[in-house]
């Protein structure tokens, strides 16, 4: 959620600097002839009176009139939103709570399950051990964390409702110890975790423990943060030891394993009782493996954050009053440090990039700070997450079994499924149509997810290609025992062609046989066919794919840089070299020679003399409504545009944060856009709609109808709370397990990602309500995010894995609003990187709607407006001056038709959103009606004090 901060309250301060300044003038003049006529002793007390009197008029009317001025201008804005109305219905509070426990119904993951140790009896005993138990998490913070606005059902209460009867008095132990969880928040964190030592549990209570029930759960519970990544080293963050004799965490554990008083805990737990049931809350994937070391740790839940209510589902699954159908978004490997990218997650300060470097404010204590340039090298190229796992394992660097706990794509159940594939056809364009038999051969109803993967041909040396890749997956209806059900996915051949960077600049669909294969995960094969390619395909000039609404060829030899990157050759000989820490600290002179950022980025240097000036302010008599429906190339545009005078189009792109500006003279009217994936809160208003499951609980459900609805819930609580924008879904890539809003993310895989976003952005317009699909594009870490951060990679990685969910949002959801991200692609800021929002988004996708940056922040050194209209956005995410957010050129051709195109854009998604759905037209806000009203009475007042002071002197002068 949006948090004052010092950076914000200094940017108002100086917009309003002038209008304080010509109050302060007027004060001192007014004080200073008071003064004057008090000391002038050649003054009559008749004059003294007068002088003195009109001071204080004058000072009256100084104020009035700044305060006019500073509220229908700078201010204007911020009153707007903090005066907004909305609030969601009864119904749609139930609905959503409801809809909240289906997502944890089909999200949470049976991992472990031996000796069908659960389900557990409706009625049984159970001894709760964890902290965590006691406070879980249910979300993240900052913009996707949820509102406290609503009650939260508890994990204890999710299984006291089931029916399982809980050990209080263990339970009071964990409150007592520390009944709040340490505050990870977007400007400060304290990661600490409070579980107590087994030295502070007492003889008593765990005698007692023992006499209530012989069957424990384990609670163990991490929690995600924007503005910062999970700490891999907590010698360097905020920690406090739950022990003085020892470490939490010493210099050989992470955040994403046992702590030692975890680990304690585990083992007494697990030497005490003979069935333990460990559940993981959390939406980093965690380091499981110490549940194989204990023959009694008999079952293993993944329950991600659970929103408001997804507790309740956790009972049910217990319980087996839901026969869990979750499949892991992620893969689970042993040991989180030998992952490709671990050792280049972090950021990294250039060391020859100091001119770049800038002077930051904090954002809490206002202190300064020097920010230099930075960068993270990709580089395990297109091996992220389970695609390096299978591909290392098919080509023997690795033992499978050694390094993976959990695969991709895995997830049991209480019953047991059997399927095979019944037929695979293939049409003239190239539709490849899998039809899967389902078979529910156990003694319990359940869902079954068919999930469908290719292995394409490698040649080695040739184009990087991983041997697993999803690209189908359905989820069935409840099937009773004994039932059949017949599913049936398709995708086409171009879906599997990778991407060439280095020779022919294209997708490609090599020749060769092709493995279909029907999988339980991504690494176990059920059923398989061969699709064999007679002869390379290449998607080149004259034969784009047919996605596309434009060649796709190279659009980021920029980013690739210097780096060292990943290959599959001769079975990874590279991984030691390219998976080291940089060695290097410099950028390349190559990649400084192309670096931009508010320093260097002039606007004049990039202006084009053909360039003819647009026509402003005609009177044609057109009115935003008249274009609801068209299409976006309509003649009528161009007469609506002609209308508009540069500084409305200025005024409306540069303050477009959380709303889109009002234009009178075109009858456009304002619109609200609000913040939160899992539930959208208006920062200004306090109102807020019901906090759903994290998007890795949404993930893990594997079933796109449950994604439609999930948006079209949000969608309808946005309808009511008059909100036409939604900043999310959000869809970068886990990367890394370490990444601070895994929380806010689907998966490490796009494909997946892709399909879960689309549904949402159909499922928020549904409702009229344009979703903003974020963060354009990697964006797949947290720490200091806001500065220059490169981010340097393939072609082949961004467009296959960094790029995939947004481009089947947009090609499939029919997106019409994106957030563009903070960090750059190589030496360009993202949000004014042309490649990337107008030739790959825009041209080749053929994305018709508005583009916004991230929170806009002139202090990061990057974010300006006239580079970012320029290449591709359109709105400021600000509503107050900060700085670098308007126009600067305005005088050129290029430049006021780049504003031009921005206001375009604007107005086409706005025009096409739930505030057009209507009979919309202009209405003056409520607090401008009272503004006008105070002004009034305080006009009279002024008056009325004039007339008696006149009066009074009158009177006087007649006597």
């Amino acid at each position: 959620m949006l948090q004052v901060n010092m950076e914000d309250v200094m940017s108002v301060l100086r917009s309003i600097r002038p209008h304080l300044i010509g109050f302060a003038i007027v004060l001192v003049l007014a004080i200073g002839g008071i003064i004057f006529s008090r000391l002038n002793k050649k003054m009559t007390l008749s004059k003294r009176y007068m002088v003195k009197m009109q001071s204080i008029l004058a000072i009256f009317l100084a104020l009035v009139v700044v305060v006019n001025l500073i509220t229908v201008g700078p201010m204007s804005t911020l009153i707007d939103l903090a005066t907004g109305e909305g609030n969601i219905s009864q119904e749609s509070i139930e609905q959503a709570n409801d809809f909240g426990v289906r997502v944890a119904e089909e999200g949470i993951v049976l991992l472990k399950n031996d000796q069908q140790a659960l389900p557990l009896d409706s009625n049984s005993k159970v001894n709760v051990f964890g902290w965590a138990s006691t406070n879980p998490c249910y979300g993240g913070s900052g913009s996707g964390g949820i509102s406290d606005a609503y009650p939260k059902i508890t994990l204890l209460e999710g299984l006291k409702d089931a029916g399982i009867q809980t050990n209080q008095e263990l339970s009071d132990f964990y409150q007592n110890y520390r009944s709040d969880r340490p505050e990870v928040t977007m400007f400060g964190q304290d990661w600490t975790l409070p579980e107590p030592p087994v030295d502070s549990y007492s003889n008593d209570l765990l005698e007692n423990a023992k006499a209530f029930s012989d069957t424990a759960i384990v609670v163990i519970s991490r929690t995600g943060c924007e503005n910062a990544d999970l700490p891999m080293d907590l010698s360097k963050v905020n920690y406090t030891n739950n022990s003085d004799a020892y470490e939490d965490f010493g210099s050989d554990r992470h955040y994403l394993e046992l702590s030692k008083s975890e680990e304690d805990m585990v083992k007494m737990v697990a030497e005490s009782y003979a069935k333990v049931i460990v559940v993981y809350n959390g939406a980093s994937v965690f380091e499981l493996g110490f549940c194989d070391d204990y023959d009694s740790i008999e079952s293993v839940l993944w329950c991600p954050s659970t929103g408001q209510t997804g507790f309740k589902a956790l009972g049910e699954i217990v319980t087996g009053q839901i026969n869990p159908s979750g499949k892991t978004s992620d893969i689970f490997v042993k040991d989180l440090t030998q992952t490709p990218s671990f050792n280049n997650f972090k950021i990294t300060n250039y060391s020859n990039m100091d001119d770049y470097a800038v002077e930051t404010t904090d954002f809490m204590t206002g202190e300064k700070s020097i920010k230099k340039p930075s960068f993270v090298d990709y580089v395990e190229n297109i091996y992220v997450g389970y695609r390096f796992y299978e591909t290392a394992a098919e080509e023997g660097f690795l033992d499978y079994d050694q390094a993976v706990l959990y695969p991709f794509g895995y997830g049991l159940s209480y019953t047991q499924f059997k399927e095979s594939i019944e037929d695979m056809q293939t049409d003239n364009d190239g539709n490849i149509t899998v039809t899967v038999n389902v078979d529910n051969q156990g003694q319990v109803a359940g869902k079954e997810v068919v999930e469908i993967y290719y292995n394409p041909p490698y040649e080695n040396g040739g184009i990087e290609k991983s041997s697993s890749n999803l690209i189908g997956f359905a989820k069935t209806d409840l099937l009773n025992p004994g039932q059949q059900t017949t599913v049936t996915i398709t995708f086409n051949q171009e879906d599997m062609a990778s991407y060439d960077d280095q020779n022919e600049k294209a997708y490609v669909l090599d020749a060769g046989d092709y493995v279909i294969s029907l999988n339980d995960d991504s690494h176990h094969v059920i059923d398989k066919e061969i699709y064999s390619v007679p002869s390379k395909v290449t998607y080149n000039e004259g034969n784009k794919r047919s996605s596309d609404a434009e060649l796709a060829e190279n659009q980021f030899d920029f980013a690739r840089g210097d780096v060292t990157y990943l290959s599959r050759q001769n079975a990874f000989e590279n991984y030691e070299v390219a998976c080291a820490k940089p060695t290097s600290t410099e950028m390349n002179q190559e990649s400084k020679a192309l670096y931009l950022d508010n320093q260097t980025y002039n606007p004049s240097d990039y202006n084009n003399a053909d360039d003819s000036m647009p026509v402003t302010g005609a009177k044609n008599n057109v009115v935003l409504s008249d274009l609801r429906g068209k299409t976006y190339e309509d003649p009528l545009w161009s007469d609506l545009l002609d209308q508009l005078t540069i500084s409305e189009m200025d005024d409306l792109i540069a303050l477009g944060g959380y709303q889109t500006k009002a234009i009178p003279s075109i009858g456009k009217v304002s619109t609200l856009d609000c913040d939160g994936p899992v539930d959208i809160y208006n920062n200004f208003t306090g109102v807020s709609s019901i906090g759903l499951p994290s998007m890795v609980m949404l993930a893990c459900s594997f079933s796109e109808p449950l994604a439609y609805e999930y948006g079209s819930c949000i969608g309808k609580m946005a309808d009511e709370m008059n909100i036409s924008g939604w900043y999310a879904p959000s869809m970068n890539m886990h990367r890394s397990a370490f990444a601070g809003r895994n929380f806010e993310y689907y998966s490490e895989d796009g494909f997946l990602a892709g399909k879960m976003a689309a549904n949402e952005v159909k499922g928020a317009a549904e409702h009229g309500v344009y979703a903003y699909i974020k963060h354009f594009a990697l964006n797949d870490q947290e720490t200091d995010r806001w500065y220059k951060n490169s981010m340097w990679s393939t072609e082949q990685a961004i467009r296959e894995v960094y790029l995939k969910p947004f481009e089947m949002a947009v090609k499939e959801g029919q997106a019409k609003a994106v957030m563009s991200s903070y960090n750059y692609i190589g030496p360009y800021w993202s949000g004014g990187c042309g490649a990337l929002l107008q030739d790959v988004l825009r041209n080749e996708w053929g994305f018709r709607g508005m583009v916004i940056t991230d929170y806009f922040l002139a202090i990061g050194g990057a974010m300006n407006a006239d580079q970012a209209i320029r290449n591709g956005s359109d709105l400021m995410l600000t509503n107050i001056e900060a700085g670098t957010n308007h126009i600067v050129d305005q005088q050129s051709a290029t430049g006021v038709l780049a504003m031009r195109n921005a206001t375009h854009n604007i107005l086409y998604t706005v025009v096409n959103s739930r505030v057009y759905e209507g009979n919309t037209q202009n209405q003056i806000a409520k607090w401008k009606i009272l503004l006008i009203i105070i002004d009034v009475i305080a006009l009279f007042i002024l008056l009325a004090i004039e007339w008696l002071i006149v009066r009074k002197k009158y009177l006087k002068l007649k006597k």
